[in-house]
């Protein structure tokens, strides 16, 4: 029961800007997540935290301890990102298009609208009221859309919609009056405004304003114009090609108003102003316009720009999928790439300005590109629409997805990575099984074919199909690989192929609705199949008599499974119970009743309650476990159900997403949001700009829906549409609405007490240790069942008594053992070491441990995995090695 939120896969990106942090963490929003991968290490996770609604700006601090991110209600998250904790949660009163830290991280600035705010970063210090505002500006005239600090944090540019730029400073002074400059001359919304410094000073001395239009102007900073102090007062430099920038102050006292936290203004003492500055501020200063330079990408818009002060460097995207990389002040053009046909969404640098970050929201692309070597150092693109299927391999190394958009993917669970995408399909995706060598995967589609997928060639070798077109949601392999199944959704019937010759051998017929749930038994060559006739029936498929039984119900028939030994079988009905069946002598054997505990939140277009509704009220997949004690269950719900098999009891509900963007997550709807039109939600806004990533409108189920189900014709439903457990038991995933989700065990219980004495304690361990009674300690450690203790007992004995050692433990304790060792085999060096104590307890207790196969099942797969992994690494470093020696013996004979 002791899973936890791992990582999110089939998703890298769903919009909003990504970020490089300073030790490059690539940090992109995915649905109310953020994603988190390390190029260096390359590997990805998902930050723990959810955000009410889909996130839309974040933003991290230049040490990279801290990350704020906004989501579309304006609600921000303060976050640690070393411990990955929330410290601070904050709404703000406008919606944010756009946030940036100040170069010394102790402040951020927020476009809020119209507004720009100046908040103190909360850092590490326990405050009530840890978010404090420290100046407004509301002198733009529309939506800001890009900031950009000065090296120095004392000025700050703020682009906005109303085709103007500002300079704004941050100190107070008496000669640095609060005016901001204005840059002005661009026919189109600003979406990039940046400072650049001299190389040797490191003082601002020019600025880039960059306009969706795809134009970039030069501005120079002349130094030759001061105060003018004649007549008392400061003189206003006009803007070039304007007339006087500010309208003539009755009161100088004007200048120094801002508002305050309530939206009030107050007036600033002078005791609070700070002292003369002794140079020419930049605000005060007259800029002059050098050039204006453009892209020439018409009519393509530009959609995000990046630039990196040290190299004079500046990236853009366009709507088009054109990304550009220019030098400046020059404006040499030194790449012009296409990287997809939808529009960029974000572009940026990394802090050293060797890696270019592109994100297009559409497609859910996320790449990172090396300029200089002209080479991907991440290139991942999610499904376009919902994941339909998952499938573990039987290693649990791999992980395969189908999805509505026609394409099979393989993702490395290890990393978080895709690493081969098959795209054969011509229809949704519906159905996915690994074949037993686990290095074969057939998927199945609603196009009428059955592919099977070469995992070390990466080809389609083989594809099954019917005489007459068909549509396939259901698939099926015994345990030899010799034989296919497949269930229609047209025709009602199993179709039976050969896998070596692809001939096929047989139809089954005898369902009258479509055949949505497939599998055979784990220990013999009996096919389960569930029907929306409202059956089950078991198919003896090398004898070819047909259906050996049947099992009615009384609703359709959603789903079937198989416990893992072969002596139990679950099928899950319209009316929200599960079914447990003996398949030997056919007799029900369970019931749960699981209306209450899958019921979801209420619907967009509902017109009666979460209680009342009949959607999404039953299980729609089903999956044991390794031992087969437990299943997990999940449906057109919020919720994902945990059961005991035995007791029929809830062990626990799992929350698959909390994000407000998704329909069918609160269980009570806002009145407010009610309009005569309907939902406000669902109304259409066609003069609105934002950025959606993917269409709401479009995105969801292409195949067919259940009986009685609503469809989604407003914003996507949280849903679970399938449920697969890793051979290992370690972990599960579920195919839902944002994405596939990945639980695991949480490491960090690490203290679960089995058999407890007196004398059973910590100090015991170690002063056993001590004495050099290496057999009582490790006994102490697993009664104890502490991790970290099993493990420093392990390593401290002796490798020549390890068969006197393992032939002595309990056979109670053989699990938990092997257990430990897999997880040192893939932390630890000790790689023989490990291994002889394997060999060992194998040795000696081998009989006992394939009698209890069932429960010592999910240790020994994930033993086996650990194995597979280090030998492939090994096998890799060996050839490696082979070839390096051969090349050295070579260049030696030849420089003799």
């Amino acid at each position: 029961m002791n899973f936890r939120f791992q990582n999110l896969l089939g998703a890298p990106y769903r919009g909003g800007n990504a970020v490089v942090s300073e030790d490059s963490l690539l940090l992109s929003p995915v649905g109310n997540r953020v994603s988190a991968t390390d190029l260096l290490r390359s590997q990805t996770l998902t930050l723990p935290f959810e955000a009410s609604s889909n996130v839309a700006r974040v933003a991290a601090s230049p040490d990279g301890a801290f990350l704020l991110a906004v989501d579309d209600a304006s609600r921000a998250l303060f976050v640690n990102l070393r411990r990955r904790a929330v410290l601070h949660r904050m709404a703000f009163k406008g919606p944010v298009t756009a946030v940036r830290f100040s170069p010394d991280g102790a402040l951020i600035a927020v476009g809020v609208g119209k507004l720009l705010q100046i908040w103190r970063s909360p850092g590490f210090r326990k405050e009530f009221f840890p978010f404090h505002l420290e100046r407004t500006f509301p002198d733009c005239a529309a939506a800001i859309t890009a900031l950009d600090w000065s090296p120095d944090s004392a000025y700050l540019l703020a682009g906005s919609k109303d085709l103007t730029v500002r300079l704004f400073p941050l100190k107070r002074s008496k000669r640095s009056l609060s005016k901001a400059f204005l840059f002005l001359g661009h026919r189109e919304p600003i979406v990039g405004a940046f400072f650049a410094t001299e190389k040797k000073t490191g003082r601002v001395h020019r600025v880039y304003t960059i306009s969706r239009d795809g134009a970039i102007f030069t501005w120079n900073l002349d130094q030759s114009r001061d105060f003018d102090d004649s007549k008392g007062s400061i003189s206003d430099p006009p803007s070039p090609g304007t007339p006087e920038q500010r309208p003539s102050r009755v009161n100088p006292d004007d200048d120094f108003m801002e508002l305050d936290n309530s939206n009030r203004k107050r007036k600033i003492s002078s005791e609070t102003v700070d002292a003369e500055e002794s140079e020419t501020p930049l605000h005060r200063a007259k800029w002059e316009l050098q050039k204006k330079d453009f892209f020439m990408q018409s009519p393509a818009k530009l959609t995000a720009c990046d630039y990196h002060r040290e190299l004079d460097m500046v990236v853009v995207g366009f709507s088009n999928g054109v990304f550009g990389l220019y030098q400046m002040p020059d404006f040499v053009c030194i790449h012009l790439l296409s990287i997809s046909r939808e529009k960029i969404t974000t572009a940026v640098f990394n802090k050293l300005g060797n890696w270019l970050t592109f994100g297009c929201a559409k497609l859910g692309q996320l790449l990172v590109w090396e300029w200089r070597s002209e080479s991907y150092v991440l290139k991942q693109q999610g499904h376009y629409f919902d994941v339909n299927c998952i499938a573990y391999s039987p290693d649990s190394q791999l992980l395969a997805t189908g999805a509505d958009d026609n394409k099979v993917k393989v993702w490395t669970v290890s990393s978080g990575f895709c690493f081969i995408t098959f795209s054969e399909h011509t229809n949704a995706v519906t159905a996915l099984h690994f074949m037993a060598n686990n290095h074969c995967l057939l998927s199945a589609s609603l196009d009428g074919t059955i592919r099977a997928w070469d995992l070390f060639r990466y080809r389609n070798f083989r594809t099954f199909t019917t005489p007459s077109p068909r549509q396939f949601v259901s698939l099926a392999s015994d345990q030899s690989g010799e034989v296919i199944c497949a269930g229609t959704l047209d025709s009602f019937e199993i179709y039976v192929w050969s896998m070596k010759t692809g001939r096929l051998l047989d139809v089954l017929s005898g369902h009258s609705g479509p055949v949505h749930g497939l599998m055979f038994s784990p220990t013999n060559a009996i096919l389960a199949s569930s029907s929306w006739d409202k059956t089950v029936r078991l198919w003896d498929v090398f004898d070819g008599k047909g259906a050996v039984e049947t099992f009615p119900h009384t609703h359709d028939v959603l789903t079937v499974a198989y416990r893992p030994d072969g002596k139990q079988l679950a099928c899950s009905t319209l009316d929200g119970l599960i079914h447990f069946w003996d398949p030997l002598d056919g007799l029900l054997m369970y019931t749960i009743e699981g209306r209450r505990d899958i019921a979801g939140g209420r619907l967009m277009t509902d017109r009666r309650s979460a209680a009342k509704s009949s959607f999404g009220k039953y299980f729609t997949t089903l999956c044991y476990s390794a031992d087969g004690s437990y299943i997990l269950a999940g449906g057109n719900s919020k919720y994902i159900c945990m059961y005991d098999v035995a007791d029929q009891v809830l062990l626990r509900r799992f929350q698959i997403t909390r994000n407000l963007s998704l329909d069918g997550v609160l269980d009570f709807l806002n009145s407010k949001k009610m309009t005569d039109a309907g939902p406000i939600d669902l109304i259409d806004d066609e003069n609105s700009d934002v950025d959606d990533g993917v269409d709401q409108q479009t995105r969801g189920n292409l195949g067919q829906d259940l009986p009685g189900s609503v469809p989604n014709r407003g914003r996507p439903i949280a849903r679970t549409k399938c449920l697969k457990i890793a051979p290992t038991g370690r972990s599960w995933a579920a195919a839902t609405t944002e994405g596939v989700l990945m639980y695991s065990i949480d490491e960090s219980f690490v203290f679960d007490p089995t058999d407890l004495d007196l004398d059973v304690t910590p100090e015991k361990v170690d002063e056993a240790l001590a004495e050099g009674q290496q057999q009582r300690a490790l006994l102490l450690s697993l009664r104890l069942n502490e991790d970290s203790l099993i493990k420093k007992c392990i390593f401290a004995v002796d490798p020549s008594d390890i068969p006197a050692i393992s032939s002595s433990i309990p056979s109670k304790y053989h699990q938990r053992l092997i257990e430990a060792f897999a997880d040192l085999l893939e932390s630890c060096p000790h790689l023989e070491f490990i291994l002889q104590w394997c060999q060992e307890l194998f040795k000696v207790h081998g009989h006992f441990i394939q009698q209890n196969s069932r429960s010592f099942l999910p240790a020994l797969k994930s033993l086996q995995k650990a194995i597979t992994k280090l030998h492939q690494d090994l096998t890799d470093t060996c050839s490696s090695n082979e070839y390096l020696l051969k090349y050295l013996l070579c260049s030696r004979g030849t420089m003799t």
